[in-house]
C-alpha cells in the first residue's frame, strides 16, 4: 500500500494569500506576559490589504497579548484535518470600536460575503463592543501536507 508522503511548497506572498483566503480555521498564537505562548482557535479571513483579520473582544487574552506584544503567529488549517496548512508570522494591529466598525464589515465580507442587513450587523458589532486584529504577514513557511518523509515511505513500501 502506497504511503502518504509529506510535502512542502514554498510560496510567494500572493500565493500564500490565495491559499489562506478560502480557509477560515486558524490557530492564533500570541505571547503571554510571562513569555509563554497563548493559543486561540479562531475564524479568520484576508482583507483587501492582504492582512489576516480576526474578530475578537477587548478583554480576550489574545487581544490583550497582541496589544502588549504585536508579534503573533497564525497556523492556517484546511477544513479537512489532513489537508494542507501553513504557518505565518506577522505583526498585529488591534482595533477597538468605534474604529473597528468598518474593518469588521471587511472581516465579515472576507469570510461570508455580503450580509443581508449591514445596518443590523454594524449595530450588533457596536452593542457587542467587538474588536478586530489585523495581522500583516512578514514571513511564512511553506504550505505543508502531512505524511511520511519520502525516504521512510520508500522503506515501508519496499520489498518485504
Amino acid at each position: 500500500m502506497a504511503r502518504s508522503i509529506a510535502t512542502t511548497t514554498t510560496v510567494t506572498l500572493d500565493e500564500l494569500l490565495a491559499f489562506v483566503r478560502p480557509r477560515h480555521h486558524l490557530i492564533l498564537v500570541t505571547t503571554r506576559a510571562d513569555g509563554r505562548p497563548q493559543t486561540s482557535p479562531v475564524s479568520g479571513g484576508v482583507d483587501d490589504e492582504g492582512r489576516i483579520v480576526v474578530s475578537t473582544y477587548p478583554a480576550r487574552a489574545k487581544t490583550r497579548n497582541a496589544e502588549r506584544d504585536a508579534r503573533v503567529s497564525v497556523c492556517v488549517l484546511s477544513d479537512e484535518w489532513d489537508g494542507p496548512w501553513v504557518q505565518l508570522d506577522g505583526t498585529a494591529e488591534v482595533l477597538h470600536m468605534p474604529e473597528a466598525e468598518d474593518a469588521l464589515v471587511d472581516y465579515y465580507r472576507s469570510i461570508a460575503g455580503e450580509h443581508p442587513d449591514w445596518a443590523e450587523y454594524r449595530a450588533a458589532m457596536r452593542v457587542q463592543g467587538k474588536s478586530l486584529l489585523r495581522i500583516t504577514p512578514e514571513r511564512w513557511g511553506p504550505i505543508a501536507t502531512g505524511g511520511f518523509p519520502a525516504d521512510v515511505a520508500a522503506r515501508l513500501d519496499g520489498p518485504a
